[in-house]
């Protein structure tokens, strides 16, 4: 258990620094948020437009947001570069709010899963570590993924549960969508509640850049979306103005109309079906894959998986290609979407190598590679 037992040893050793106790004792909120606290003060942390590029990483985050016509801006982001004090780890995550008090949902909902989700990482990892029953070198990448998902399982439940009960927030008819991305090592572990969506850049074998979809869109109309919000005696529908735009209503209300099938908050219709649980994913990342895209709806309502990779690749400078993103979907709605008030636009682009290597370079690395494996 070398590689687990180093990893659970130093984030402990983290902890119990910034509490000043022992890390098996009292709560490990206040430690997370001192990390943070930390982390910003050193620029590992981005909470609003810009760029996350710590010297000696092989990651670089460009972050951009942009409000639409609807009034304030509801969307907002994250990148934490060594994530709980963990040199090969990163978070990033983004929001996008809903409801009158949406956009303060999304900030609450933002600061409370960092927190919650380093303590349960912890907490899970611990437990595996001191289980005699689990082996957890003989399938590390098993057992990272089972450690990941139950820690954002518990997270999602606990930072809902949390929200319904804070009063300084109406969450009973706001809510936020979350999507976000742990990096450890080689390996992405994707959590996705709600209709954003992630897509990866990887090099086809013919050397052209082709994109992988790696969350799910959570409307209302899945079929196995639809069918738990009718069991719950919830309804999905679109309204006569809106063909093709699905929603989620009580049973004798036009209300609230939501357009995605999963969120925290609204806490309204969370007895008819609406609920918070993330869908949890894993993929290895090869020299192939250049970057993955984060961006909430407003950016896939009018662009194409292939059109932003296009968009982020042909940026000539990394920084401002979540920018260049984000204002190419604002063109597109003027386009595409006349009469419609436009959307928040946000976007996060994070780049798994610090200098993207030729696309042709890149595939002949992978296959090198492959062949040594093989070997």
């Amino acid at each position: 258990m070398s590689h687990f037992s180093s990893m659970f040893n130093g984030l402990a050793r983290s902890f119990s620094i910034k509490r000043g106790k022992n890390p098996g004792n009292g709560d490990g909120r206040e430690a997370a948020e001192a990390m943070a606290k930390d982390a910003k003060k050193n620029d590992m942390i981005l909470r609003s437009s810009g760029v996350v590029n710590i010297d000696g990483s092989d990651n670089f985050a460009s972050v951009f947001s942009k409000r639409g016509r609807k009034g304030v801006n509801q969307d907002c982001a994250i990148v934490w570069e060594e994530f709980g004090c963990q040199a090969d780890m990163l978070f990033c995550g983004i929001f996008d709010g809903h409801g009158p008090w949406g956009h303060f949902v999304a900030k609450k909902v933002r600061e409370s899963m960092v927190s919650s989700l380093l303590c349960n990482w912890q907490e899970t990892l611990a437990r595996a570590s001191l289980d005699e029953d689990i082996d957890l070198e003989s399938d590390q990448k098993h057992w990272r993924f089972h450690i990941w998902k139950l820690s954002y399982l518990k997270t999602c439940a606990s930072v809902d549960q949390e929200l319904e009960h804070y009063r300084k927030i109406d969450s009973f008819r706001s809510g936020t969508t979350a999507l976000t991305i742990v990096r450890q090592g080689d390996l992405i572990f994707v959590a996705n509640v709600g209709d954003s969506r992630a897509v990866l850049a990887t090099t086809s074998d013919d050397g052209t850049l082709v994109p992988v979809q790696l969350t799910v869109d959570f409307k209302p109309n899945l079929p196995q979306e639809a069918e738990r919000i009718i069991q719950c005696n919830g309804r999905v529908f679109c309204l006569h103005d809106e063909p093709g735009v699905h929603r989620v209503w009580l049973p004798d209300e036009e209300s609230p109309g939501l357009a995605m099938s999963r969120a925290f908050g609204d806490y309204c219709v969370k007895d008819y079906g609406l609920i918070s649980v993330p869908e949890v994913t894993q993929r290895h990342i090869t020299s192939r894959d250049q970057f993955v895209v984060l961006a909430t709806d407003g950016v896939w309502d009018v662009i194409s998986n292939q059109e932003a990779v296009q968009i982020v690749s042909s940026t000539p400078d990394k920084a401002k290609a979540a920018k260049h993103l984000v204002e190419s979907a604002a063109r597109a709605w003027s386009k595409k979407r006349k009469g419609i008030a436009m959307d928040d636009i946000s976007a996060i682009c994070l780049f798994f190598h610090s200098t993207p290597l030729p696309l042709h370079e890149a595939y002949v690395n992978e296959q090198s590679r492959n062949t040594k494996l093989k070997m």
